[in-house]
């Protein structure tokens, strides 16, 4: 079975269409403010606007408010929510709703105890992912170019489909991918050649490694 990549945090345009180009199932638009990877309401706009059809738009948000979600969705035309932050359950479920798109809860893990968490969102989430849980004194809750300890994930099953997400990049993507039996994959920090800048290259490498496996 194929394994799919998600491109997060897409800034510019010549990463977006390099993505798009090397076939990434799913793009990445971040609208948390304090993420070097954030973008405005007008440049999610014109990134959106060159997303083909068949791939998906996902917006990262971080316990949103209404407010935000509406104009998101609605000046990128997203598919997908994904929230990474400490949204219950029961936000999930009502985001999910009042603005009819699907949730990705994103799971933080460290410990194996950390995938209890997984449960509640089962019912009201159309996916999950698994990133590593930030250090402490983080000021961001992803895209930290860590990983966690990829076994925990052997041999696991749930009821939705999943991502992998965490300190990936095109060296190691593989390794991960054979630990975890992960399906899709999210990169971020790891095709980029700046905090919040995407290299094109990167992006066609690292889904070219994927595509391969």
């Amino acid at each position: 079975m194929a394994v799919d990549t998600k491109i997060c945090g897409i800034t510019s345009a010549e990463a977006l269409d390099a993505a798009v180009a090397h076939r990434a199932r799913f793009v990445g638009l971040n609208f948390f403010e304090k993420s070097p990877r954030f973008v405005s309401m007008e440049e999610a706009r014109a990134l959106a606007a060159r997303v083909p059809g068949a791939v998906g738009k996902v917006g990262v948000f971080v316990d949103p408010d209404d407010m935000l979600l509406e104009g998101a969705i609605a000046a990128a035309g997203l598919s997908m929510v994904q929230l990474h932050g400490q949204e219950a359950p029961e936000r999930a479920a009502d985001i999910r709703t009042r603005f009819g798109v699907d949730i990705m809860k994103v799971i933080k893990v460290s410990e194996a105890d950390d995938l209890e968490a997984v449960a509640g969102y089962e019912p009201v989430a159309e996916w999950l992912m698994f990133d590593t849980k930030p250090p402490k004194g983080a000021t961001l809750p992803g895209g930290n170019a860590i990983a966690f300890d990829w076994r925990l994930m052997a041999g696991r099953s749930f009821r939705r489909p999943w991502m992998l997400a965490g300190g990936l990049d095109p060296e190691n993507v593989a390794e991960a991918v054979n630990l975890t039996g992960a399906r899709c994959v999210d990169v971020s920090s790891g095709v980029e050649s700046a905090p919040g800048v995407k290299d094109p290259e990167k992006v066609r490498i690292f889904l070219d490694k994927v595509r391969r496996l």
